[in-house]
């Protein structure tokens, strides 16, 4: 085995810069309802009055506005041509509803296609849900989590015929249609859905346009009617505690959350801290040392490494990393500070800048990638780690059509079974395991070219190819590694793939489904007494957010 010229695997122990926002629980009070009339009505009054007093200066602003260049701007014109243009924007935007209902309505009938060839399989762990999922992923080019919300939707549509026609003929949109289905998912009788399913299609075309929050208070409003149980309430802010992070694509990822207040507390003393461990030449800003602070306080640093760059630092030497490893993928020009090529960061899938590379592997191990072309295919069914490094290197992500799941939390597959095909670079591929399961299991079928390009081939008889991530950015790990034919070596049962199962699940979809919606009805039962007490003896209390609590789009 020999290194890959130019190309290393630099295993840093430290993490990519990142910004972060941290918001602490607030209670937002409501503004009653006579309050708001009350300030309207005022409003209203006070322009009256404007406008009474400026009756007198009319034949002087009409003068005004004849001579100047704005005319056009507050008197517009009603030609052919504007009234053409509206026209055209009404028509493109039904056009617009009708081909999202339709895709939505496609969607369904191929589910409904699928589970009548293979079953429901719904004790798997890749139902037929997931394997029509990922079937929609590939043909869309849209990332499975996408292509799982439009399924959902368009089996809300089968239970939603009626504004699933209102929906067709273009008179809403995806977006009334997706709160229509989240304010409704908890009525549970058939009955009642088909009321309140009718009662909406009679009225939502002809309601004004609206916010999404009012939207939602007018769907609860008319589900309350049928069925109180079923009416969604606002979420407990400390019961909606969250981390997220988007990726910025600039080598840095934004952070956001919501913890509660003695946590955040917590953490931003103990940010500050280590934001003090540096001494006074450090060039960094305080707000930078504070989200550099947060990656050292990841990888359980005590202290945040200076760069000062002076040997006789007082801050001390850098501190080492215990135990957390991060995967960069980086030219050994860009790693020497020769290069402004920029590294790729296998897990979050993102580019890292030449200058922070060399930065970073200053203290880091560096770790030549193998060449594939000079070695000999391995005896084991296992990948070597040089192996298993160079193939995550190579491919980024899933190799299955619109995945996008990192390589290093993926399986490393073998294309053509082993021991019939052998454990080599252009015989192994990364797959996430749900399309490692769909190969197995749903007829999803691969065939891998020497250059690490793959051939898909699905149970509807589309084809889609897909090239290593790796491709464009460092194109000499795509490089043909030779032919490699088929062994001889009779399969054995007792190996690899061949005895793979499908996991199945403790609780269906339709299970969990049907548990989450009994436990919010509940919910919501448990709580009217308490509403009621409080309505008889205190003032009531001020109308939700419901802007707090969107459709989950």
């Amino acid at each position: 085995m020999s290194a890959l010229p130019g190309l290393l695997v630099v295993l840093a122990r430290t993490s990519p810069v990142r910004h972060i926002n941290w918001k602490t629980n607030q209670q937002v009070v409501s503004r009653s309802e006579g309050h708001h009339r009350r300030r309207t009505s005022k409003t209203i009054l006070t322009r009256t009055r404007l406008t009474k007093s400026m009756s007198g200066c009319s034949g002087i602003l009409e003068h005004m506005f004849a001579r100047s260049p704005y005319h056009d701007y507050f008197l517009p014109s009603d030609t052919a041509q504007s009234r053409g243009l509206i026209a055209q924007l009404g028509l493109a935007s039904r056009a617009e509803n009708r081909a999202a209902a339709l895709r939505l309505k496609v969607i369904g009938e191929l589910f409904e296609l699928r589970r009548g060839e293979r079953g429901e399989r719904a004790d798997w762990a890749v139902d037929t849900w997931a394997a029509v999922g990922a079937e929609l992923a590939a043909a869309l080019q849209i990332s499975l989590a996408k292509a799982g919300s439009y399924l959902t939707y368009a089996l809300a549509m089968l239970t939603r015929p009626a504004v699933a026609a209102v929906f067709l003929a273009g008179d809403i949109d995806m977006g009334v249609f997706q709160t229509i289905y989240y304010r409704t998912a908890l009525i549970t009788d058939a009955e009642v859905m088909a009321t309140v399913d009718r009662e909406l299609a009679e009225r939502v075309a002809h309601w004004p346009s609206m916010t999404r929050g009012r939207l939602a208070t007018r769907i609860d409003q008319l589900v309350a009617r049928h069925d109180r149980d079923a009416v969604r309430r606002a979420k407990e802010k400390a019961l909606d505690r969250r981390v997220q992070l988007w990726d910025q694509g600039n080598g840095t990822t934004e952070l956001a959350g919501l913890v509660m207040s003695t946590d955040a507390a917590a953490l931003d003393a103990r940010l500050d801290a280590l934001a003090a461990t540096v001494c006074p030449d450090d060039p960094r800003t305080l707000e930078q040392r504070r989200a550099d602070a947060l990656g050292a306080l990841a990888v359980g640093m005590d202290r945040l490494a200076c760069r000062c760059d002076t040997a006789q630092c007082p801050a001390g030497q850098r501190p080492a990393s215990p135990g957390v490893v991060i995967h960069l993928v980086a030219e050994q020009s860009s790693v020497a500070g020769r290069s402004e090529t920029p590294a790729y960061l296998l897990g979050p899938n993102t580019l890292v800048s030449a200058e922070l590379v060399a930065e970073l592997a200053k203290g880091a191990r560096v770790r030549p990638l193998m060449n594939p072309a000079q070695a000999c295919p391995e005896s084991g069914y296992r990948p070597s780690t040089a192996l298993a490094e160079f193939v995550r290197a190579r491919d980024l992500t899933c190799r299955a059509p619109g995945c996008d799941r990192p390589a290093t939390h993926c399986d490393l597959d073998h294309t053509i079974p082993w021991p019939a095909g052998p454990t080599h670079a252009a015989n192994i591929k990364a797959l996430c395991r749900v399309h490692h399961l769909l190969k197995t299991f749903w007829g999803w079928r691969d065939t891998q070219l020497p250059d690490g390009t793959v051939i898909w081939t699905l149970p509807g008889g589309h084809r889609y190819v897909t090239t290593p991530g790796s491709a464009l950015l460092f194109p000499r790990l795509c490089l043909p590694t030779g032919e490699i034919a088929r062994r001889s070596t009779p399969v054995d049962d007792s190996h690899g793939e061949r005895t793979a199962m499908m996991p199945t699940r403790r609780r269906t979809r339709e299970q969990n489904r049907a548990a989450r919606i009994t436990a919010e009805r509940a919910h919501n039962r448990a709580l009217r007494p308490i509403t009621h007490a409080y309505n008889l003896f205190g003032p009531a209390p001020p109308p939700p957010d419901n802007d707090a609590d969107p459709p989950p789009f």
